[in-house]
């Protein structure tokens, strides 16, 4: 029996006609996966120090369609002109910055640049002509900041072990472990893998370099960039994932410095740098907090940061802004009374306010907050916003937004929340083949639950479409921009309605709504998706009668957990997900956050893996063996499991193991991807359809594109 709702209500929040500003699309590309895995995508933007060159990096298919390359292209500030390509290599270019002059920097691996070797460092002339490499380094370079006025360039470069000198130059060391054959890293404190990747031997350490010259290339024998190991003598503190910031004069840096402590555990602090001597005075350090995403003001008199609350299993960590003089003192925090998290911190010119993205509502929108008073002010309305720059005049945020009916396009946004014009982009229109509306129920505490639902063309009364209930990731997360991985309208345009809920846990909606789930992942994050299910279900145009349910990663676990606990739907697809909790803690990339979460008598509460003799709906287990953030032992026990509890007497069983040997916690290939789509579609026309079961061709081959890339 459904559980009541309470009041239920739909909001229409956009159609086709809200798709990819530009000229729409004729037909859809959802419907044919080969064409949908060839949608070029905007994958990052940046702006020129000097606010005058806009620079956006788009990925598309490579010649193969085996992969994806990255290529740059400029973007007209003003939105009249039309985007220009600025390179073309065959294999990926990414812009990791500019000179103080507005050349383009990027990283690029050319036949020049020789094997054994990370990508090198290029640099495009702004005024024109053919890129040149200006730096060549084994572990390549990760990413670089200018100094507005000095133009010296500081950058993080993979740096091998045992290296000495002021060049950090590892060329040697690299050479020689490559034509060992050897493989092993050798570690002496945790973590050792993060995401999707291995942590180490080379550890990040940060560089200088002088203004590059006109004539600043490599040749045969000499490097024209003359790099200067800033770090070399305190090795690993400055961390895979670290940030930074320089000074406009080029002498001092700001950055994330992680601090290894007792049982395994670690926290991020910020630091300043002095580049002359690698002096390093730390600004922000607590033991209660960690301290991110560090940003000098205009006069490098102050220094802006994200700061974490440390969570324990009872309390759900807090987020917000704060500042400390470059010198040293108090840590003092910005607009503490704010209920929501803001992220990526960019100073405005006159330094009094920073522009940031915040969750809020089932969107993503840019607020400015006045650094002194915490007043906040948002700036747009409706979509995601990410990859936010500011004006050097202080008049325009230039930053992509997306929304759940558009993929990212490139806007301008007056700094005082008045005109907002999207500007010409280099990746095509689309047309998306449904409407996106908003279910809204309430909890059984109260409080109020919102979702979004794709409405497939052609659902009706007459003729109401299966319902796919999306559980988003995270768990701290939220339904509210476009994704490439999880898309909806692939399912779509399969007919399907998808549920997009934000059940308890998830960020936009104030800290009480994370505190109400935090700890309890099987009761209110449950109970939710269950009451938001039921609220949606009563529409005329979902058939009630056809239903399924899938996630990913957390979204994985409460897959688990829902087949445990309820027979209402006709199939469920888990992907990346967690099923023995005791299992995952310890295994998990950062088993150190895992125990600051959940006690061990929590963790066995909430473990799927206590209910496998409930389970009767066909599951679909998708995982990577390179996923390191859930591993993959939990598929390969749920997968054991699954069977050992269903196989008939011949060993057939009604769930599926789709394994993927070379991806990880995201299927990023597109072939796989199309394989992974496709088996979804199978499993779940089997289940919910009752089509025969057929195993989808592009698990052994993936056919041709039906239109050019």
């Amino acid at each position: 029996m459904r559980a009541s709702v309470g009041s239920v209500g739909v909001r229409l929040v956009s159609g086709p006609e809200c798709g990819y500003y530009g000229v729409m699309s004729s037909s859809s590309p959802f419907s044919d996966l080969a064409d949908y895995v060839a949608i070029p995508r905007l994958a990052a933007l940046n702006l020129s120090p000097d606010g005058e060159r806009l620079v956006a990096t788009v990925q598309s298919l490579d010649k193969d369609r085996s992969g994806y390359v990255t290529s740059l292209w400029e973007i007209d500030p003003s939105g009249d002109g039309a985007p220009s390509r600025l390179t073309r290599g065959t294999s990926s270019e990414s812009l990791v910055g500019f000179t103080a002059g507005g050349d383009v920097l990027f990283n690029a691996k050319r036949d020049a640049d020789g094997g054994g070797s990370g990508p090198s460092l290029y640099l495009l002339p702004r005024s024109g002509g053919e890129a040149r490499m200006i730096a060549k380094r084994a572990g390549g370079v990760s990413s670089i900041t200018t100094a507005r006025e000095a133009g010296t360039l500081l950058l993080a470069s993979p740096t091998l072990p045992g290296v000495e000198g002021d060049t950090g130059d590892d060329s040697d060391v690299a050479e020689a472990r490559q034509k060992s054959k050897v493989s092993a890293i050798l570690h002496d404190r945790y973590p050792v893998r993060y995401w999707d990747h291995d942590l180490g031997p080379a550890t990040p350490r940060l560089f200088t370099a002088p203004a590059p010259t006109d004539d600043a290339v490599v040749g045969q024998d000499t490097e024209k960039l003359q790099l200067r190991d800033v770090l070399g003598h305190v090795p690993g503190r400055f961390g895979d994932e670290a940030s930074f910031d320089v000074s406009a004069d080029g002498t001092i840096a700001v950055a994330t410095w992680q601090r290894h402590l007792a049982r395994a555990d670690n926290r991020a602090t910020v630091v300043r740098i002095n580049l002359a001597d690698g002096a390093v005075i730390a600004l922000a350090d607590s033991a209660e907090r960690s301290y991110l995403s560090p940003q000098l003001s205009p006069d490098g008199t102050t220094v802006v940061m994200i700061w974490s609350s440390r969570p324990t299993p009872t309390q759900a960590p807090e987020v917000g802004l704060a500042v400390v003089s470059i010198d040293g003192g108090d840590v003092r925090d910005v607009a503490s009374d704010w209920d929501l998290w803001p992220s990526a911190p960019v100073w405005t010119p006159d330094g009094a306010s920073v522009i940031v993205v915040a969750d809020e509502l089932g969107h993503a929108p840019l607020y400015r907050v006045n650094i002194e008073s915490g007043e906040r002010t948002r700036l747009t309305d409706d979509g995601a916003f990410r990859s936010h720059h500011v004006s050097a005049e202080g008049d325009w945020v230039y930053a992509l937004r997306s929304s759940m009916s558009h993929p990212d396009e490139p806007v301008r946004v007056a700094i005082d929340g008045g005109e907002s014009r999207t500007l010409r982009s280099p990746a095509s229109a689309l047309s998306v083949p449904g409407r996106v509306e908003e279910v809204v129920g309430e909890a059984e505490d109260g409080s109020p639950l919102r979702s979004f639902l794709i409405v497939p063309e052609g659902a009706s009364a007459e003729k109401p479409a299966p319902f796919l209930l999306w559980i988003h990731g995270g768990p701290l997360g939220s339904w509210n921009a476009w994704s490439w991985r999880w898309n909806p309208w692939v399912m779509a345009a399969q007919g399907y309605a998808v549920l997009l809920p934000d059940p308890a846990l998830s960020t936009g909606y104030g800290q009480e709504f994370i505190q109400r789930g935090w700890g309890d992942w099987g009761g209110p994050p449950y109970d939710d998706l269950m009451r938001i299910t039921d609220a949606a279900l009563e529409r005329d145009d979902l058939d009630s009668m056809r239903t399924a349910a899938m996630g990913g990663s957390f979204g994985g676990y409460m897959a688990n957990w829902v087949a445990g606990h309820t027979n209402r739907f006709e199939a469920i697809v888990t992907h990346a997900s967690l099923w023995a909790l005791d299992q995952f803690g310890p295994t998990t990339d950062a088993a150190f956050y895992w125990a600051q979460e959940m006690t061990a008598e929590m963790a066995d509460a909430n473990s799927p893996h206590h209910h496998l003799e409930r389970i009767e709906t066909p599951m679909l287990v998708i995982h990577g063996d390179r996923d390191y953030r859930v591993p993959i032992g939990e598929a390969l026990r749920l997968w054991y499991e699954l069977v050992r509890e269903s196989a008939d007497e011949n060993g057939d069983t009604p769930h599926r193991f789709l394994y993927f040997p070379d991806e990880n916690h995201w299927i990023l290939t597109p072939n796989n991807a199309q394989a992974w789509y496709a088996t979804v579609f199978a499993f779940l026309a089997h289940h919910v359809h009752g089509d025969e079961w057929s195993n989808p061709s592009e698990i052994l081959s993936v056919p041709t594109a039906n239109a050019e890339t």
